[in-house]
Parts: structure tokens; sequence; C-alpha cells
């Protein structure tokens, strides 16, 4: 692509850089010079402007976006992606559906390696978004660039990024109580991260803290995953709540992660159904360590303690006011 002032007798096709007013008509930047506007432009006494024009191997900026959109989702309907028609050189890429952004991170960075006016914004990985939220944006940044380039971005970004769906309906919740402790508090904050996601609240059942009743509950839920909020902090391992999954007959894969605040999450199953032991800051709407669990939880992404202590970079989230043992002390 060359780009610069061109004299008016050689701009014809060429793609206006920069908006110029020719008398009484504004002449956008991005449009294509044909010859009504060349004559507008020579009646103000305009001589030259400033174009881009694309040689025979370029691509026009939005036919160049929409081949590597096209590339990236291949499949709109399996992907659970949306693409945007080209405008500017822009094609937006968005959720269909509730759920976590998945894509192969190494394949992206290799893509907006191959030319710096190629390029690709997305949400980090495993982000949670809801339908109609954009997930990634593809902008070409110059006019036109060379088709091969844009054909080696597509090769190496093919079907590289996607929307894992959630999978699971209903949620229960067990609370745990304690004498002066707090009840149900938080209830809504959970209701609203499960709706979040789609999924319906079906039950909530409080119990005592003890190990023999939240068994008990455990195994009588009836949904198609089991949240624990505990009415006293989860601080071992053998603690009530994760012992009690073990007595309903499930597992504990994991207690505890690097993601502040979040620490007293545990992770665990009954019978193929996640149960997620959830930390007490999980009572306010700030988002926590659970809630990135939860989401890729919801969306059947298998979560290992690899994935959990990779968490830890980037896991000192924003405070919350109302912990009842904050970071810092209060002066």
């Amino acid at each position: 692509m060359r780009f610069g002032p061109v004299p008016l007798h050689e701009a014809e096709g060429a793609i206006l850089a920069h908006s110029v007013r020719a008398g009484k008509t504004r002449l956008r930047k991005g449009m294509v010079l044909d010859g009504a506007a060349l004559a507008g432009l020579a009646e103000a006494g305009i001589t030259e402007v400033i174009a881009a024009r694309l040689d025979p191997e370029d691509l026009h900026e939005d036919q160049a976006a929409e081949r590597l959109a096209a590339a990236l989702v291949p499949d709109q309907r399996a992907a659970r992606l949306d693409l945007t028609r080209a405008f500017t050189g822009r094609v937006n890429l968005v959720a269909a559906c509730p759920g976590v952004a998945v894509m192969d991170v190494a394949a992206l960075t290799a893509l907006n390696a191959v030319n710096p006016m190629i390029t690709l914004a997305t949400l980090p990985p495993f982000q949670q978004v809801g339908a109609g939220q954009m997930v990634g944006t593809v902008k070409i940044i110059s006019y036109g660039v060379p088709g091969g380039d844009v054909a080696r971005a597509a090769a190496l970004g093919r079907g590289a990024i996607r929307l894992a769906p959630v999978i699971h309906g209903r949620v229960s919740l067990i609370v745990t109580e304690i004498p002066g402790g707090a009840g149900d508090k938080g209830r809504a904050a959970i209701q609203g991260r499960v709706a979040a996601l789609g999924m319906e609240l079906c039950e909530v059942v409080m119990v005592p803290h003890r190990v023999a009743d939240l068994a008990a509950a455990v195994v009588a839920s009836v949904g198609d995953m089991v949240l624990i909020l505990t009415g006293s902090a989860t601080s071992d391992p053998h603690d009530v709540a994760p012992e009690a999954v073990r007595r309903a007959g499930g597992t504990v894969e994991r207690f505890g992660m690097p993601v502040d605040p979040g620490n007293l999450l545990f992770l665990g199953a009954l019978d193929g159904r996640p149960v997620i032991g959830l930390p007490g800051c999980a009572r306010s709407p700030a988002l926590n360590g659970a809630d990135w669990v939860l989401a890729r939880v919801a969306c059947g992404i298998d979560v290992s303690h690899a994935d959990i202590a990779g968490m830890g970079v980037g896991g000192l989230l924003k405070e919350i006011p109302t912990r009842p043992m904050p970071r810092a002390r209060r002066g």
C-alpha cells in the first residue's frame, strides 16, 4: 500500500486518509474517491489529497477484517460467537449466550505478530461473559494490508477462539448456620452470580454447621451443581464442609486458592456433580476467586490444581471493605 500526498488527477480509486471539506460538502476519511468527489475537490481549489492506494496484492481493510474473523470463527453456531459486519476495518466477535471465553493463546499471539497492521484484541482467557458481550475485536489499522499477511494470520488463528456455554442448569445452595452467625446473608449475591450465568438457583437449604447435617443435605440436594456456604470459615481440608462432602460419598480435589479475596474455596464432586465450597467473601457481589472457578465449572471446563495455582498471578483482587479480617489493619 502506498500512502501520502496524491495529485487529484491520480487519485481516482484512492482511499481518502483525512476528512476534507470541498465547498459545502464534507468528504469523510476512508471513502473511495470517485469522479464526482474529485470534481468537487477541484472546484474547491484543492489540488492534492492525503490518500492510500492499494497495490494489487493488498486487501481493503474491511475485506481483510472479514477474512480474518471468518477464520477465527469458521462455525459461528458451534463457537457460540456472532460476527458483526466489517466497518472501518473492524469486526467484533460477540457472545451468543452466557459462557466463558476459551482461546488458544499461543496461536492468537502468533497471529498478532504477523503484521502490526493486523490485530486481534480479546478478553482474558476464561473470562465470564453474558449474551451480547464482546469477546474479541479484529481491527485492521491501515486502509489496506497485503493479502499474504492476512492469509498467514488467518491460518495461525483458525478456530482459535470460542465460547464455552453453560452446561449446568440448576444449582443447589446449602448454607450452614452457627449461633450468632450470618445466616443466609449472601443469598442475593449468590443468586446474582447464578443468574448471570443463565442458571437457576433451584433451592436454598439451611442446616446446622455440623458434618452429619451438612452431609445429609448434600446427598439430598437436587441441583446439577452444589454450592456450600458455611457459617464459620473453612480453615482446613478436614474442616466441617470438606469432611461433609467426603461423608456424603463425594471427593474433595482442592482446598485453598492463591486468589484474595477467595482463599478459602474448595472444589469437589459427588456422583458426577460439581461441589464448590464458597469462601465467605462470596456473600458480597464483588469479584472474588470463587467467581473464576464457578464460571469455569458451570461451563464444564475442568479446573485442575495447575489451573488454580496459575490464578495467583493477577489474583490480588480489590479488597472487600466488609470483610471481617481485612488484609491491612485499620488504623
